[in-house]
């Protein structure tokens, strides 16, 4: 399977990564934005059964999120295998292997007022290993006050924290890990990075970096991303109860299996 030609990110792009745990790559996937808008359109005339939006109880205008799509939406499809994403994650990743995890969508439409809170993905995901990222690709642009923030250094602090519902209840019952700080109470004590981006922007992060997102309170800027996301070597499967995300259930992977299959094809190369 022939991926698209890239420039592969440089050596000082990858120590940021590495050091920081959130770097931004600038019109890499410029090319893909509208194959990205038309496959967004089809999937939000038909989401799937794993559609997660929400309606804010104030009226204000929804946030939609579905995810997994990537196989019954052609357009996500030849992104996945024909982006050359595969070779930016491995290189990013510092990984022989990259193995597509999973696609997201998420579209905060003009006015919604949910705020996305300070969280992990890694306590969600039902996976586990040293090596990933996240690739969070605006369709739309997107200025600084309404954009992804992410915490500088996070994925070294060694912990995962409690995680969260975003109405504000716990997700794992009697989960004894630490609470979020509390971060925009104390915003000076953390490096905490955010950058205006044009649609083709990628805001890559490891899976373990704490990020959250403001409320679209703008009244014309629709934010649409695509996020896809990668694992390196090592990544195995964490059954998480049924509550992980994504919600594999057909998959027969226990605990400790390694992250590999057909719905994890390796783009590495």
């Amino acid at each position: 399977m022939a991926q698209t030609a890239v420039s592969l990110p440089t050596q000082d792009v990858v120590d940021r990564f590495e050091r920081d745990g959130a770097i931004i790559l600038r019109g890499v996937f410029k090319d893909w934005v509208e194959d990205l808008r038309q496959g967004t359109a089809k999937l939000m005339q038909a989401p799937s059964p794993l559609e997660r939006s929400y309606q804010p109880a104030d009226g204000s205008a929804p946030f939609f999120q579905d995810l997994c799509n990537w196989q019954r939406i052609p357009e996500y499809r030849r992104f996945v295998e024909d982006s050359g994403a595969g070779r930016i994650a491995a290189a990013l990743m510092q990984s022989r292997s990259a193995r597509f995890f999973h696609d997201h969508i998420l579209v905060k439409e003009p006015g919604n007022s949910i705020v996305t809170p300070w969280h992990q993905d890694l306590p969600y995901y039902c996976c586990s290993g040293e090596k990933s990222v996240s690739m969070w690709i605006p369709l739309d642009p997107v200025p600084r006050e309404i954009t992804l923030e992410l915490v500088g250094g996070s994925h070294r602090w060694g912990h995962s924290y409690k995680p969260m519902r975003f109405d504000g209840t716990e997700l794992y019952a009697g989960d004894k890990a630490p609470v979020m700080p509390d971060i925009d109470g104390h915003r000076a004590d953390y490096d905490i990075l955010g950058w205006a981006v044009e649609p083709g922007d990628a805001v890559c992060f490891h899976f373990a970096t704490v990020h959250g997102a403001p409320a679209n309170l703008s009244k014309q800027n629709r934010r649409r991303v695509f996020s896809a996301r990668w694992v390196g070597d090592g990544a195995v499967f964490i059954d998480r109860g049924g509550k992980g995300s994504p919600p594999f259930r057909h998959l027969g992977l226990k605990t400790g299996d390694a992250l590999e299959g057909p719905e994890f094809p390796d783009l590495a190369a």
